[in-house]
């Protein structure tokens, strides 16, 4: 990959978001202040305005409050000096004799553990535990201070360092969970996925097996536990090389989810819906199907309000919510019923493309 140094010997490399510094402080000085951009993949001058108008919605509606029960806990990873903060979407009647199977979602850059509550609330309400984890060096944090800070945070949030700090925070998020005395048991652990966005995406990937060399060797992250990925505007590994080289040792289910209007644009970097395909394209896994919502931008996957009015963010956010709540039935809970290809095919007014297909079953 390209290298952006912080210092002449620097190591440290960024894996995706190298180009965001790059005339960041232009950005960062149109940016608002306000939290709204707590658990955005990135802040709302980033996003594009989508101008398309969705026909109709999926059916699902949000949870009712009582079919889940939500934990804060914060977790310290002894082995690297870090606190890993999490949120659990603990769903209801959960017990050791009904054992629900486990999702793992990684924020974009800048977010929380308390963003994508839209996903968390559903996953749980279907009978899945999601456990939300936040990334120290590449959260809500970031957007402290002056704007002389802030570039300095998410050029520091792009290292390499950090993307691998927080494929390590996920791992060590599914270790403590199956370790704890009230939720281990109640879990199984052979039924686990990870699922992100943005920066998030790129996490879930290097979980799922994306391998990259370092002076002539292959580093993975790759943890045997996760069967499945939910990759929401996933961006390339930009300057590594071959994408297949890189992505192909990815062997489990993915759910690839994006927009027709899913632009990252700042000056230096320009990042569309055509990276997104390229992520899909570069995995060969045989079971992986591509969402493109018509529409969709960037920062609409989030909790926050993007452009395109209320109209478009609540049916991109239904479509979603519905469609990884299919994909996670179909290849971690086995669930008989409505299959993604049934859903995609159902849901045609929405999507501007769609391919590939997943059949159920776990390992």
């Amino acid at each position: 990959m390209k290298s952006f140094r912080t210092a002449p010997d620097s190591r440290q490399r960024p894996w995706q978001w190298a180009a965001l510094a790059a005339g960041l402080l232009t950005a960062l000085s149109a940016a608002s202040a306000s939290s709204e951009r707590v658990g955005s993949g990135l802040p709302g001058v980033f996003a594009s305005t989508a101008s398309t108008s969705l026909a109709r919605a999926p059916s699902a509606e949000s949870p009712r409050e009582d079919a889940f029960r939500t934990v804060d806990m914060q977790w310290h990873d002894g082995s690297r000096q870090r606190d890993i903060p999490v949120r659990l979407y603990w769903p209801a009647g959960a017990s050791p004799a009904t054992a629900v199977p486990l999702v793992v979602f990684s924020h974009g850059l800048g977010g929380s553990r308390s963003g994508y509550s839209y996903l968390g609330k559903h996953w749980a309400s279907l009978g899945f535990a999601s456990l939300h984890v936040q990334h120290a060096g590449s959260d809500r944090a970031v957007w402290g201070g002056n704007i002389f800070s802030m570039v300095s945070n998410v050029v520091a949030a792009a290292s390499e360092g950090n993307a691998i700090d927080r494929a390590n925070d996920v791992s060590f998020a599914i270790t403590s969970i199956l370790a704890s005395k009230e939720y281990g048991p109640s879990i199984q652990g052979n039924a686990i996925a990870v699922a992100g966005h943005s920066y998030g995406a790129n996490t879930a990937l290097l979980v799922g097996g994306a391998t990259v060399e370092r002076d002539g060797k292959l580093l993975s992250l790759r943890d045997e536990r996760v069967k499945a990925l939910i990759l929401i505007s996933a961006p390339p590994f930009v300057g590594e090389g071959d994408m297949i080289k890189v992505l192909e040792p990815i062997k489990v289910p993915t759910l690839h989810v994006t927009g027709t209007d899913d632009v990252i644009r700042v000056p230096g970097y320009y990042s569309d819906v055509a990276d997104r395909i390229k992520v899909f394209d570069a995995v060969h896994a045989p079971d992986k199907v591509l969402t493109v919502f018509k529409g969709a931008t960037h920062s609409i996957f989030t909790d926050r309000a993007g452009p395109g009015g209320v109209e478009l963010n609540s049916v991109v956010k239904r479509a979603t919510r519905e469609l990884s709540g299919v994909f996670l039935k179909t290849v971690l809970a086995d669930a008989p019923g409505k299959s993604v290809d049934d859903w995609l095919q159902a849901q045609r007014a929405l999507i501007d493309r769609y391919t590939g297909a997943v059949r159920g079953g776990k390992d």
